[in-house]
């Protein structure tokens, strides 16, 4: 397992460069989550760095069009590239930009997401190692993927995902109510329908039991989730809020005392950090890069994917054991505190800084 506490921290260094990122720039739809890649270009600009960002356009092919169009239309007015990297058709927007960069003579920087990508690289090695071979560094986000994808290319940088930690107010959770959150995309990857079948073991032993379950749905799995609700005769324990703002999170993250990630495929979701920051206890399966962040009776608990039963034993264990909630709480917040932004954006700084002098020696 690699953590933070085995990364060399570098103080920050001035950096005045001009950056494109290019990405999923959607979040003001309103529909999407946040994306890093939009924390990331907003914490340049306040921090003095020109900033150019690409794509805000809701259809796939038109995004890609754009992503292309702009890396070249504007390759006068940024000197490094940052192009974050996803699995399936995503990839070629990645594809894209790279090959026009290339030709305006531009260093990009490689950002690789999501638990699916190592499937993904498996199945097309020569286009994986092809794009990787082009950049001036490419950076992951998280130990698990480091691991994974470190035969395709021997100069992985891990650089995380990072949040603004003083955004989320703190509050140890020493006795806990049964009040449990559930906040990622209604989407089948991330098993939505494993929260309500929790609520169902918990609800004979703990009658106050409560789940809210806030995001938007991505593939229709809200409908699945609330016929299973109903089919456990639990839909009047369940509230389902939909997409909500970012700036909305901490609230939705404070309101309950233990956070349930149900998902079945995983990298390194932000609102593990973004509960833990509040101090909210974390349940969570143990699949992809989760265990490189939650450590089992340490910061969270982990079960096994697909397994209602794990998981609410581990629910009723905060609910019930003397002193472990309040442990995990406290060590939740202090594993946040070593991703906030003040420490990673320094790393960015050095990774352009660098692609720009290699690019011009």
């Amino acid at each position: 397992m690699t953590s933070l506490a085995t990364i060399e921290t570098r103080p920050a260094a001035a950096f005045r460069g001009r950056v494109l990122v290019v990405g999923n720039f959607l979040s003001g739809r309103g529909t999407v989550a946040r994306q890093v890649c939009e924390e990331l270009a907003e914490r340049l600009a306040a921090t003095g760095v020109e900033t150019i960002t690409t794509s805000s356009k809701t259809g796939r092919t038109e995004r890609m069009i754009d992503m292309a169009a702009t890396a070249w239309k504007r390759r006068r007015d940024y000197d490094v590239a940052q192009v974050d990297v996803f699995s399936g058709r995503s990839f070629l927007w990645a594809e894209a930009v790279c090959a026009v960069a290339r030709m305006a003579g531009k260093p990009y920087i490689l950002t690789l997401h999501g638990g699916a990508l190592p499937k993904f690289f498996a199945k097309w090695p020569r286009r994986a190692t092809r794009l990787l071979r082009g950049a001036a560094a490419v950076t992951v986000p998280s130990g698990y993927l480091l691991e994974q994808l470190q035969s395709y290319h021997d100069r992985l940088t891990l650089t995380p995902n990072a949040i603004e930690v003083g955004r989320y107010g703190y509050r140890q959770r020493t006795s806990p109510e049964a009040t449990l959150v559930w906040l990622r995309s209604f989407h089948r990857i991330y098993n939505p329908e494993l929260a309500p079948r929790v609520v169902a073991l918990l609800k004979d032993e703990f009658p106050d039991v409560r789940l809210t379950m806030t995001g938007p749905d991505k593939d229709g799995s809200l409908k699945s989730v609330k016929a299973e609700a109903w089919r456990l005769s639990v839909e009047d324990r369940i509230r389902y809020v939909g997409a909500i703002p970012k700036e909305q999170v901490p609230e939705a993250m404070a309101a309950g005392d233990i956070y349930l990630n149900t998902t079945n495929v995983d990298n390194m979701p932000v609102t593990l950090l973004e509960a833990m920051a509040c101090g909210t206890c974390v349940v969570s399966t143990d699949v992809g890069g989760v265990p490189h962040i939650v450590t089992h009776e340490g910061n969270g608990l982990l079960a096994p994917a697909c397994n209602a039963e794990a998981m609410a034993a581990a629910v009723r264990r905060l609910l019930i054991e003397k002193g472990l909630a309040g442990r995990i709480s406290a060590a939740g917040r202090r594993t946040a505190e070593q991703y906030d932004w003040s420490a990673i954006l320094p790393r960015w700084n050095e990774l352009f800084e660098q692609a720009i002098r290699e690019a011009q020696s």
